[in-house]
């Protein structure tokens, strides 16, 4: 019985561990920009929610005045990105989710979420993207031509995963409801797993 419960939590992991996007998985790299003059300083854990707030850059969808927000760096291009967005519908009444596009998965990476970004409503077209992502038809069609300012976003955005030391994508950042604490976490979840995560749980 002891050996069994000590191989749940690594089980528990290794389902987490295959519910991200890495850039291992990534295919046609030269689509990811680069950020070679960028800073490189590494963000520490517990000044990960400030360094995003003050310098990530996204679209906002769930309780645009709620105190509680959560920053998800996502790529267009991981479909467990576009489960975590299905995941957070349901918590859209409570929190201020701000999605912030990374490339690192593939040339198309960029031009999406530079698309998503600048759409007149970025939820609405997010939904469509990702229900077609999910689908395996690819995500939305966007353009590769990138308005220099919008490129330089996902660019810093992209730095930011990096210097989180994040390997993976969808990577969350936001503080717990409860306690305060800074909080993060690579990988999808389903809504109740969301919301415990969150410090939502009863």
């Amino acid at each position: 019985m002891k050996l069994r419960h000590l191989t749940l939590p690594l089980v528990a992991a290794l389902a987490l561990s295959l519910a991200a996007c890495s850039k291992e998985d990534a295919t046609g790299a030269p689509g990811a920009p680069g950020a070679s003059a960028e800073d490189k300083t590494p963000i520490a854990p517990g000044q990960a929610f400030d360094v995003l707030a003050a310098q990530g850059k996204g679209f906002t969808a769930g309780a645009m005045m709620s105190a509680h927000t959560v920053y998800v760096l996502f790529d267009p291009q991981c479909p467990h990105c576009g489960h975590l967005w299905q995941s957070s519908q349901p918590l859209h009444s409570k929190v201020k989710f701000v999605w912030l596009p990374v490339a690192i998965m593939n040339a198309k990476s960029a031009p999406q979420g530079a698309a998503i970004m600048t759409a007149a409503n970025p939820v609405e077209t997010m939904n469509a993207h990702e229900q077609q992502l999910l689908a395996g038809q690819g995500g939305m069609s966007a353009s590769a031509s990138i308005p220099p300012e919008v490129m330089q976003t996902i660019k810093t955005n992209t730095n930011l995963l990096e210097r989180l030391g994040a390997t993976s994508v969808p990577f969350i950042v936001s503080k717990h409801q409860r306690t305060g604490a800074v909080i993060t976490q690579a990988g999808a979840m389903g809504p109740e797993a969301l919301a415990s995560f969150l410090g939502m749980g009863q």
